[in-house]
Parts: structure tokens; sequence; C-alpha cells
């Protein structure tokens, strides 16, 4: 007898082994026909695959939380199926998931081009009507080997000849098109519905090594209905609206060049969103504690060796040699003799060696130390993403040094401040993780075991839910991270709070104890925004351009009906501007329309429209960026309404 316990706690006995359909139909028959997988002792399985032994079962539908990543991958499947038989002799290599789809990178001689994409949906949605049958098969090693050869599938048997010896070689078949696979799939192509679209094409390198053949990658999207898929391609739509590269060369806040990959180009306009953001987190630092630093941007790699980074981080940093260029014509600029320094990726290491000046005792801590510190990382040209994925950030970076009985009262005193900002900043939709020990990591279980309990403590202290992250921390400890959700329903993460008892130890940082005896100060790395660059793209695209009044580059724009209000308009604008608020006057001979769709398209919150009756009655009428309405107020009453509304949150609240 096998005994299945069901997740209500029932439990049913099967006279042997069992399938998941079948006991999905000894359930129910409408459970029996929306059963897609099974997952026994929280193991995803092919609905058809016997279970032998007592187990904990879950039927698999489509609403099923983990039934999105077995459409998607049946849809690459499809979409392999589909280009095999439209372009006879193409080969498939690895088709993995992604976020909101899938991909698949295909060796041909011809790219795909974006016509072809609707050639290749058709033929996949006349796959799904076939309702092609999905069945497993596990093969002698060799055996599958020789057959991929064969069959002109050189990249499979090359992914075949990797594998660790002893793994099953899984093939799947759909139909007669059959690929290697671990699984699960589904029953057939039927029931992987038409919800799915090819999205674009790209290159890519075999197993992503620039040194590998150039392949032919097409991206797609798949999703349990088509409610969902709608869904999905209208945020896509806003989300390309809001795009901050788009609107950063439409408000003339930044632009990037070729000859400064990775580094940001600040005009007046966004460096003004840079300073206004510097001010208010540079208050709240003040007010929580913090003492401020700056340190160099150039180290030696003696210093890297010495803080882990230089094994873990090294590809990622830029390496300079310590030695003058030669200025000779011929020859090399440089010897290759000079020792090596690197660029900071990050603050840390470097306020430890301040920590480390003078004795510290432990009436001294906590230590809060916050820089907005410029670090460079080496990113690979074809990761860089605008203001998202940099070369050089600076961050509202901080390190908190403290005795091992303050981790939770300075992990809650962190997480109110980083509650506070983020409400001040309009983003209050939240989501907590504690991200644990990774497999490759420094330091002993039982410190990891103290660290992530700390953590634990003070997000439930804190009245805060959260998941685990396994295995998602830092190399050195676990971390905190801050999952936002915008205005669109996309997450971000930003921010974070990592707690590191390796670094001290590596750098050798200590404190003086109530006994006298030398301690290892607890170090506890956190940043609020994370990065600027990175934050001011995340509020471009949260706001759609459209910034609250505080953070505008321009507050206001005072423009005029007629050339008749210039004079007066110079006067508004003079009395904006003495109040402290951001002024542009407009007093061009173009039609008010014109000049109001301008500024509007520009983002501008406020436009102050002055004619001969406001410059005769002292008034000014006021229209808010996205509204057809106009407010008209005596001058005098607008400049202190406006002036009360450019405050930054924390200053209105003081």
């Amino acid at each position: 007898m096998v005994a299945i316990t069901l997740p209500d706690g029932s439990v049913r006995q099967f006279n042997g082994a069992v399938t998941g359909a079948e006991i999905a139909e000894n359930i129910s028959k409408s459970l029996a026909k929306k059963a897609i997988a099974v997952k026994v002792d929280g193991e995803l399985r092919d609905l058809g695959e016997p279970i032998g032994a007592d187990a904990s079962v879950e039927i698999v539908t489509r609403e099923h939380e983990d039934a999105l990543d077995i459409i998607r991958h049946d849809t690459a499947h499809l979409m392999a199926q589909a280009v095999q038989e439209l372009y006879p002799g193409t080969q498939v290599t690895i088709g993995p998931n992604i976020e909101d789809g899938f991909f698949y990178d295909f060796a041909r001689d011809t790219p795909f081009s974006t016509d072809d994409l609707e050639k290749i949906e058709k033929r996949m949605m006349e796959i799904v009507d076939e309702d092609r049958l999905t069945r497993k098969e596990v093969w002698d090693r060799a055996a599958a080997i020789k057959h991929f050869k064969e069959i002109g599938e050189k990249y499979k048997a090359e992914i075949i000849a990797d594998l660790p010896e002893g793994e099953d070689i899984k093939v799947y078949f759909h139909g007669d098109w059959h690929d290697l696979c671990r699984g699960p799939h589904l029953p057939s192509t039927k029931h992987i519905g038409k919800a799915f679209k090819l999205m674009k094409v790209a290159g890519a390198y075999w197993r992503g090594d620039h040194r590998n053949a150039v392949l032919h990658r097409i991206y797609g999207t798949a999703w349990a209905n088509e409610k969902d898929l709608k869904a999905y391609l209208t945020r896509l739509e806003e989300a390309e609206k809001r795009d901050h590269r788009k609107l950063g060369r439409e408000m003339d806040l930044f632009h990037f060049q070729q000859e400064a990959q990775g580094s940001v180009f600040w005009h007046p306009k966004g460096y003004l969103i840079w300073r206004q953001l510097e001010a208010y987190i540079r208050r709240q630092l003040d007010a929580d504690g913090y003492v401020e630093v700056k340190t160099p941007q150039l180290l030696d790699s003696v210093f890297w060796e010495q803080s882990g980074h230089w094994a873990k981080f090294r590809e990622n940093m830029f390496v300079v040699p310590d030695e003058i260029p030669s200025t000779e014509d011929e020859g090399p600029v440089l010897s290759g003799e000079g020792d090596l320094m690197a660029l900071k990726p990050m603050n840390c290491p470097a306020h430890v060696q301040i920590f480390k000046q003078g004795i510290k005792s432990y009436r001294d801590l906590p230590l809060r130390m916050a820089e907005f510190g410029c670090c460079h990382r080496n990113e690979a040209h074809g990761a860089l993403h605008g203001l998202m994925r940099v070369r050089q950030m600076t961050q509202d970076d901080a390190h908190i040094f403290c005795r091992e009985d303050q981790i939770t009262d300075e992990t809650q005193r962190f997480l109110a401040l980083f509650a506070r900002v983020y409400e001040d900043m309009g983003m209050t939709d939240i989501r907590y993780k504690l991200a644990t020990r990774p497999e490759q990591r420094a330091g002993d279980d039982a410190t990891w075991d103290r660290a992530e309990k700390a953590l634990a403590d003070a997000l439930t202290a804190a009245g805060l839910e959260f998941d685990y992250a396994e295995g998602e921390g830092a190399f050195y400890g676990p971390k905190l991270e801050f999952h936002l959700t915008d205005a669109i329903g996309r997450t971000w993460q930003a921010g974070t709070y990592q707690l590191d008892y390796v670094l001290p130890e590596r750098l050798d940082a200590t404190y003086v104890d109530e006994s006298g005896a030398r301690k290892r100060p607890v170090m506890l790395h956190r940043a609020v925004f994370g990065t600027f660059e990175r934050f001011i793209g995340l509020l471009i695209e949260h706001y759609a351009g459209r910034l609250p009044v505080w953070l505008s580059p321009v507050q206001v724009v005072v423009t005029t009906i007629t050339s008749a209000a210039d004079a007066y308009a110079k006067e508004t604008a003079d009395a904006l501007r003495a109040a402290g608020l951001r002024v542009d006057l407009d007093i061009r001979s173009e039609k008010i329309n014109y000049k109001v769709r301008e500024h509007s398209h520009a983002k501008i919150p406020v436009i102050a429209v002055v004619g001969a009756k406001e410059a005769e009655e002292k008034a000014v009428s006021l229209r808010r960026l996205g509204s057809k309405d106009q407010e008209t107020m005596a001058l005098k009453d607008a400049v202190t309404m406006l002036a009360a509304e450019a405050l930054a949150p924390d200053l209105k609240r003081a």
C-alpha cells in the first residue's frame, strides 16, 4: 500500500505505485481535468510519474503558484518545436525561464528578424491545437551523446558530455520532437494554452562567453490566461512610456556617451534632483546619529586582499598599476612592473580603517559612519542599463560598528529610518526578505546562526512580516532585502542591510570591553537609497517623470498670455524665487496653449499664467500638471501656498 497525504491532512491509500493523474482522478473528475503537474514531498514532478512510496502530495493546477514556471518552460519547448519545423537545420541550445517569460538560443547561419516572430507564433498556436502528448525517457549517457550528434545537435551533445557522471539523462518528447531537459512538463501541448507572445530577437554567445560562437536568441512571455497576458503587455507599454532613459532626455536631466560607458553626465536639472535627495538623506542621517566621512578612491591591492574582495570580487574591479605612464611615442605606455591598485567598488574596508584610528571603547558603540562614497564596478558593457546599472555610482552608504547585544536595536532603528524615508518618497508597498547563508561563505555555522537569528528577531520586534531568501546572503553575512512595488506594479530591490562578523576580523578591528579585553565589533552595512543613480532612475519611472514638487528641477514656470504682462510676469517670478522656489520665466510671444503644452510635456508641476487681468489685480492663475482646471488667487497667497508645497517632506513635518 502507498499512503498519500493531501494538503488538507487527509490520507488516501493506494494498492502500489500511483501517478499524480490517478490521485487527481481519485479526488474528483473536475480536479483531474485541471491538473497539470504534481508536487511530491515539495518536489515538482510530471503528472504521469509513478509515486511508489508514502508521500505528501499536492496537485498542481494553472492557479497554483508553481504553475507559471512549468507553463513557461513548456512554451519554450513549444517555440523550439515551431522554429525547427519552420527552419530545418536550426539547432536548439539552452532555453531557460526568466522573469516574466523565457528565451531560447538557436544556432543557425541567418539571424532571426522581428518579422519571423509572427510566423513562429502562428505555428506554435497550431502545435497547441494538435495536442501533442508529452512523455519522458531516461537514456544512457553515451547513447544520448551519440543520438544528438547524429541528428546534428552538437550543442546538445556538448551539454550532455559536461553533465556529472551518473546523472540521469532525461529526454522529453512532445509528439516526435524531443529535447534534453530536467522537466517537469505539462501532459500535452494543449495544456500550454495560447496566452503567450514572442517579444524580441537578440544575439548571444554560446554559454555567455564572447570567445564562443554567436547564437540567435528569441525572447517570449507566457501566462496562465489571456487576461494576465494582456495585463502584462499593458504594463510593458506603460513601462516604455516611463523609461527613465527616454524621460531623462526629454526632461534634459542626464545623458550617456560611448567614451564613458556606464558613467552618467548629469545636466543641471538632473543634478538638482540629486542635490535635493542628498540634502534630504543627510538631514535624516544627522538626526539619526551618524557621523559623515570621506575616504580615498584608489587603494593598494594589498588592502583588498586583506578584506577578501580581491579574491571574491576582483573581476568587477578597475585595477590600476601604480606607476607613471611613459610619454614616449614608441613602446608601451605602461611597463607592467608597478604594484597594483584598484578603484574602490565599495566603501566598507576604508571605513574600518577610520574605525581603527585610536582605541575604541564599548562606550563608543554603536558608531554610525556614513559616506556619500563614489565607487566603481567593472560591469560588462552588455549589462549596463541607463541609471539602473552603471560603472560609476555614488551610494548613500553607512556602516554601523556595534556590540553583538546592540544588533537587534540597531536593526530596528534602521528599519524605522528606511520605512520613513520611503514613505516620504511615496513608496509604501515594501516586502521584506531575509537572505541567508550562501554555499560559498566566510565564517563558521555558529556565527551564521547568531547573525541570521539577530536579523529575524529585529524584523519580528519591528512587527514586520518577512520571507526567507535561502542562500542569497552575502559571502560575509546575512542581509535584509527590500522589495518595493511601484505605481504600475513592478517590483524593485532598493537599499540594503547586511550583517558582517567577517570584515572586522579580516581587517583587525577591535574595541575594549567592560573587562578591558579586546573584542571584535559587529559591522552592519546599510544604504537607504542604494545608489543615487539607480534611485533617481526608479523615482523617474515610478512617477512617470512627474516628480513631487520638492524634487522637481523646475517647480514653477511663469508664463504670459500677452506681452503687456511681461513686467508683471518678472515680478511674479522674482516673488516666487524669493520664497525659495525654483522658477523659470517664459515671456516668449507664443500662444498660451502652445506654451502650456510644452511645459506640461517637460513635467513642470505648476504653470503660473499671467495676463493683463492678473497684472491689474496682482493675481496669478495656477495650472497643475495633469489638470485642465485653473485656480486664480492673489499673488501673495500663491507664493505662501507654493512655498509650503515645495518643502521636502521632513521639513514640512518640522
